[in-house]
């Protein structure tokens, strides 16, 4: 028999830490063949010393090459069985002049990647895909971009028997930045996990997904200590160093559940559920 598959689809190197990694970890950990995707090649990411895109040292190729490096590294810790890099131009973040570049990944007909997705689901069989919400949870143009890419692949394989898209319920946002001002940890774009205020998802108070749109519940708790080192794996990229500066100990509290909505099923496993193979074995 196949094995059971999991394939998830990203943007860039690093992404599969921040919102998959505990679910790569832990299914890696239970027998599950495990396919990372990662579309982009990153370089619109921190150079050495946090350096951004348009700033004097920025070396794209350069940023590319060494996040290449760190995501064999993440894979690694993970237990990714395959990784696929499609390698399209990094788009940077919505409204950068990066978004318009020939070749990035935001300006590249979805047919073109979603094609390749469509090989890529042929050759793994994936019995679940994970991917981001038609949003990319926050308006990333090639987070937007690898749902459409996704979605369309789906539905042109008609291979996944369940598809999910990550989510951070509402009532976790608000925990979350409850235990960092306890801590006098500062979160991105504020002081210290203030919810309150705007940022460039629009107001905290409508982060993430509201409570009752999540269906599934998965406990990664074992697996925390593995996605923290993932995310050290990607050392020079500067908002990761937020995660990190928690340590371990309250990472693997904060981060010991990955949630996730459930966009198709073709198994008829109700929710909520715990589990994302729930139905399959």
């Amino acid at each position: 028999m196949a094995p059971l598959t999991l394939m998830a689809v990203h943007a860039h190197p690093d992404d599969e830490a921040i919102s998959t990694g505990g679910i790569l970890a832990r299914y890696s950990s239970e027998g599950v063949r495990t396919v990372l995707v990662t579309c982009t090649d990153g370089a619109c990411g921190d150079g050495p010393g946090g350096v951004k895109p348009g700033e004097p040292g920025h070396d794209r190729a350069a940023v590319a090459a060494l996040r290449r490096e760190e995501l064999a590294r993440s894979c690694e810790i993970l237990g990714v069985d395959h990784l696929e890099m499609l390698g399209y131009r990094d788009s940077g973040m919505m409204g950068w002049p990066d978004n318009d570049a020939p070749g990035s990944f935001w300006t590249t007909p979805v047919e073109e990647p979603a094609g390749r997705l469509v090989e890529l689901m042929r050759r793994y069989e994936p019995n679940v895909v994970v991917t981001y919400d038609a949003n990319g949870f926050y308006g990333h143009p090639d987070h937007i971009q690898a749902h459409r890419a996704t979605m369309a692949a789906v539905g042109a394989a008609a291979i996944p028997q369940k598809v999910y898209y990550t989510a951070v319920p509402r009532s976790r946002m608000v925990d979350f930045g409850r235990r960092l001002r306890e801590l006098g940890v500062e979160s991105p774009g504020g002081d210290a996990g203030d919810p309150s205020g705007d940022g460039e998802a629009g107001p905290r108070e409508e982060w993430g997904t509201p409570d009752d749109e999540v269906t599934t519940w998965v406990d990664v708790s074992a697996s925390a200590g593995r996605k923290y080192e993932s995310l050290q794996a990607h050392a020079s990229q500067s908002d990761n160093i937020f995660f990190l500066r928690m340590g371990r100990d309250v990472f693997g509290e904060l981060m010991g559940w990955e949630t996730f909505v459930r966009v198709v099923d073709r198994v008829g496993v109700p929710v909520p559920e715990e589990d994302l193979f729930e139905g399959l074995r």
